[in-house]
């Protein structure tokens, strides 16, 4: 399994030699300053955070395909992009006041619409749902509207990451693999990685931050140093000595 880190903070980007993954919302604030990541980065479109704020997305696949190919032009290396998909939670569904089968209608035509622009960005599609019967219903509505899912080498499985550590969870990513999907996790905790992590082909979290701030914690080069910070909650260091830690513990990392 492949495990991207997760980072809320761009000049990470210039630094790491581990793959990152970093939301659109923070790198769409980049303006002229030019990037030089010497690991391509994968890219959350962002959109819990838009359907949670604003139930709806106010970021047209026009502007969000124009925003990646001016990050491009600033040297921004892709490895692949997340769609501007729907999810399925129940809080969400509340918030636009449309169905889960909406959601995912919508999810895919986004998918559609974003590959129709033939950018050269690597768009991966998302299977969203909440239980099992959406997701495998989501992979129908995909195969009908051409989309092979088993033929893609990253697909996203949405709607999961607030409640990893379930069974259900491990269900439905253990069913999804049985079908010869590749997935990808998003914001994959460690209880996580331990249920479900052997049918992912890959996963990403940030879980890292918020463990430094939480707990007030310090990576070994912050501590040798006296570093002022309160603590690693934006350290690059203590963010690759926790994800060598949950690798280790998930048993991904001999």
């Amino acid at each position: 399994m492949k495990f991207y880190l997760g980072s809320h903070i761009l000049s990470h980007i210039n630094k790491s030699e581990v793959p990152l993954f970093i939301s659109f919302r923070r790198l769409r604030k980049r303006k002229r300053k030019r990037f030089d990541n010497k690991i391509p980065i994968c890219v959350d479109s962002g959109g819990f955070s838009e359907l949670s704020l604003n139930g709806k997305w106010t970021i047209s696949p026009e502007e969000y395909s124009k925003e990646l190919l001016r990050l491009k032009d600033l040297g921004l290396n892709f490895e692949w992009c997340a769609i501007q998909d729907y999810m399925c939670e129940p809080h969400i569904i509340e918030k636009t006041g449309l169905t889960i089968k909406e959601h995912q209608k919508r999810t895919i035509e986004n998918y559609l619409k974003l590959k129709s622009f033939n950018d050269g960005i690597n768009y991966i599609p998302v299977i969203q749902g909440f239980e099992l019967n959406d997701y495998l219903e989501c992979v129908k509505m995909y195969k009908n509207s051409g989309i092979d899912l088993t033929k893609f080498e990253t697909v996203g499985i949405g709607s999961v990451c607030r409640r990893q550590s379930t069974k259900e969870i491990n269900d439905i990513v253990r069913t999804l693999h049985n079908l010869n999907i590749n997935l990808h996790g998003f914001g994959v905790k460690t209880s996580g990685l331990k249920k479900y992590g052997q049918y992912l082909v890959s996963a990403d979290s940030l879980a890292w931050s918020f463990n430094a701030r939480y707990n007030r914690e310090k990576c070994l080069i912050c501590k040798n140093f006296k570093s002022k910070a309160k603590n690693c909650a934006n350290c690059l260091n203590y963010a690759i000595q926790w994800k060598n830690k949950i690798l280790l513990k998930s048993g991904f990392l001999k």
